[in-house]
């Protein structure tokens, strides 16, 4: 399984990757511009990640566009509705309107807000249909 985790915070991403990295490989983008452009590379070479944890509020380009230009490329390689990636929007808003966006803009598949909790990531990551088996040491 290949996450990418899109976040400012080195403490949020580091323990993203911490609880993620024992069910897969995890790439780490440290704004929205570069979260994009790992995406696109990542189709590009035929091997798409299968979740994206994308914070809402970065630098340069915010998760919510960020979003929005994840599923412009997905639609441009011709990407149908059922093998888009999984994406979690994280944030430390507990906001409606941030949630509706990420929802209903976006086609987010899920929302979680900052304090990231283990069991909490996990469970939402299960939800989303994606099978979370250890890698062999």
């Amino acid at each position: 399984m290949r996450f990418l985790i899109v976040d400012d915070d080195f403490d949020s991403r580091k323990l993203l990757q911490r609880i993620l990295h024992p069910y897969g490989y995890c790439d780490i983008a440290v704004d929205g511009e570069e979260g994009v452009e790992a995406f696109k590379t990542a189709l590009k070479e035929k091997d798409p990640y299968d979740l994206v944890s994308l914070d809402i509020l970065m630098p340069n380009l915010d998760g919510q566009q960020a979003l929005r230009e994840i599923r412009e490329i997905e639609r441009e390689m011709g990407i149908t509705t059922d093998r888009v990636a999984k994406v979690i929007m994280v944030s430390n808003l507990d906001d409606t309107r941030e949630v509706h966006d990420a929802f209903f803009l976006g086609d987010a598949a899920s929302y979680i807000v900052k304090p990231i909790r283990k069991q909490v990531l996990l469970d939402t990551v299960k939800s989303l249909g994606l099978e979370l088996r250890p890698l062999e040491p």
